[in-house]
């Protein structure tokens, strides 16, 4: 992982090998690396660990996918995983890759109609799921009886069903790697915006390019780091600059199988010897809350922090308590990572109080001006930009089976890739962020929909509008409030808030659901009857809801 004369040739080595038309992403995600070399220490719940070894990552990853091509899994297939973090997870995404089929990742906190509509619109050819998620595949309001996909377990099996055991003892003797090229698609993920359904992005291998830039830059990985992604692979985040950014560069990490906790995430760091960290902001507001302190000396190097912005109080409390500043980062699913407060020495600058930072190498960032597709002057709030003709990186193309949606993305003739962000520059160069243009909540790293909230509440009998908008909070940076209208008969009660908050659980995601629930008159409306969010936030943050007696 040596830098390379420059960040910007390094960025052209990096696409000319992801990008060659022989890539095999088994081969450069796995099978290069030392067989005897430490991929991952698997930390149980209970803080025991094991390791995954590169070599036992390929041999059991070569009995998966010639376990997975018995059954009917082609190259160029779909195929889900509904699994929390382990061993069997990091081993069926290799041996999906190895295949060369595309992965889709689906995050184990969704309900079954999340899973089908992701499921149905990927046209999965197969799913594996844990034990502890088959049910949510059991056919069902969402999900189809003889749903077109293949479900395989890691536990007790359905009929029909493919047990894990039996993938994984296969023999892979007469499967080689596939090698398909930097086009060949990699990742299908599906990220959700205010209206519609979610929106699918395809990721190709070239794209770890990018990826590995930001491994190396943004995060500033080295050889003989030990490292440790918090964030949940379920998402663009804790996958892209997780699971493969781990994969790409080779350096030992770790994945965390138990739930979060202030005081887990302290014990780990010292325990295990993390050098380098990243997570979202929650993760260090939570641990500086619990006044939770570490019992000795870490051997932390890095910390950053990705997937909200990140305020001033957490570095005030890190430089005591950690030892060291946590860097601030911005990207998105369809781009990954664009902006940072680099790590690496050579583009390491000062941070300033709540700035994302730079431009990372091998893309180009500019603020547009709100009405017209030219720069706009430092300090004058505009909409954060990417240039496609300076942004040799860039992978995103558009939205699969999505050209209207995808359109929006880009400015008339193509040069520009708008992210759907408000924000500035400073004098300097800086980037800060401002907003999010589409009222995408951004919890705890997570992002959530409002349109899909908002589906759930509708479908109540007491309910008839409602608006889903972001709240800030202390320690997620913001979380899920809804303001409803009810139908003339029904009253607002805790009883009901509760039932609504149980729906959105069961037929959403477990962690989407409104942590404050309003019942209001009536709802601030355009003159065609499109409910304006951005007056229900103003209302609330005010305190002028109307609220309903």
């Amino acid at each position: 992982m040596k830098t390379i004369s420059t960040p910007m040739r390094r960025a052209n080595d990096l696409l000319d090998l992801y990008g060659s038309p022989s890539a095999s992403a088994a081969e450069l995600l796995c099978d290069r690396h030392d067989p005897a070399k430490v991929a991952y220490h698997l930390v149980a719940e209970d803080l025991s660990a094991r390791v995954l070894t590169y070599g036992e990552l390929r041999e059991e990853s070569e009995r998966v996918a010639a376990g997975l091509a018995a059954i009917g899994v082609q190259p160029g297939d779909r195929v889900a995983t509904l699994m929390g973090k382990s061993r069997a997870y990091l081993v069926t995404l290799m041996a999906i890759w190895r295949l060369g089929a595309a992965h889709v990742p689906l995050f184990t906190a969704f309900a079954p109609p999340a899973i089908a509509v992701r499921l149905k619109a990927s046209r999965a050819a197969l799913v594996v799921c844990d034990a502890s998620q088959r049910s949510k595949l059991l056919p069902g309001d969402a999900i189809p009886a003889g749903a077109p996909w293949q479900v395989a377990t890691t536990g007790p099996v359905e009929p029909g069903d493919i047990a894990f055991d039996q993938l994984l003892g296969s023999s892979a003797t007469s499967l080689p790697r596939a090698a398909l090229g930097g086009e060949a698609p990699l990742i299908q993920i599906y990220t959700s915006g205010t209206t519609g359904a979610p929106k699918g992005v395809l990721a190709p291998l070239r794209a770890v390019a990018a990826f590995q830039i930001y491994a190396e830059y943004g995060l500033g990985l080295q050889a003989d780091d030990r490292f440790w992604n918090a964030a949940d692979p379920g998402w663009a985040y804790g996958l892209y600059f997780g699971v493969i950014a781990s994969f790409a560069t080779g350096v030992e990490s770790l994945l965390f199988e138990g739930g979060f906790s202030p005081e887990a995430t302290l014990e780990i760091l010292g325990r295990y010897g993390i050098t380098n960290l990243a997570a979202a902001p929650t993760v260090y507001r939570s641990i500086r809350n619990a006044c939770a302190q570490p019992k000795a000396a870490l051997a932390l190097r890095r910390a950053s922090s990705a997937g909200e912005p990140l305020t001033p109080e957490v570095n005030a409390w890190a430089a005591s308590a950690l030892g060291l500043e946590v860097r601030d980062h911005y990207g998105q699913t369809e781009a990954g990572m664009l902006i940072n407060n680099h790590q690496h020495p050579d583009l390491r600058r000062p941070l300033r109080p709540r700035s994302m930072g730079h431009a990372m190498p091998g893309w180009r960032a500019a603020v547009l001006k709100a009405d017209a597709d030219e720069p706009a002057t430092p300090g004058e709030i505009g909409r954060v930009a990417i240039d496609l003709a300076e942004s040799p990186l860039a992978w995103f193309t558009g939205y699969v089976d999505d050209a209207g949606k995808s359109a929006e993305r880009f400015t008339a003739g193509g040069r520009w890739y708008l992210t759907g962000d408000a924000g500035r520059t400073d004098e300097d160069g800086y980037f800060y962020f401002s907003s999010r243009n589409d009222d995408v909540i951004i919890m705890a790293g997570y992002r959530i929909g409002p349109a899909d909230v908002e589906a759930v509440l509708l479908a109540h009998p007491a309910v008839a509008e409602c608006a889903v908008v972001a709240a800030p909070d202390e320690i997620r940076g913001e979380v899920v409030e809804a303001v409803l209208v009810l139908r003339p008969e029904m009253r607002g009660s805790e009883a009901l808030t509760r039932d609504l908050q149980a729906k959105v659980k069961k037929e959403f995601a477990a962690h989407a659901y409104p942590r404050r629930v309003h019942y209001v008159e009536a709802l601030p409306k355009t003159p065609s009857g499109k409910i304006q969010r951005f007056l229900v936030r103003q209302q609330l943050r005010e305190g002028r809801l109307p609220v309903r007696p």
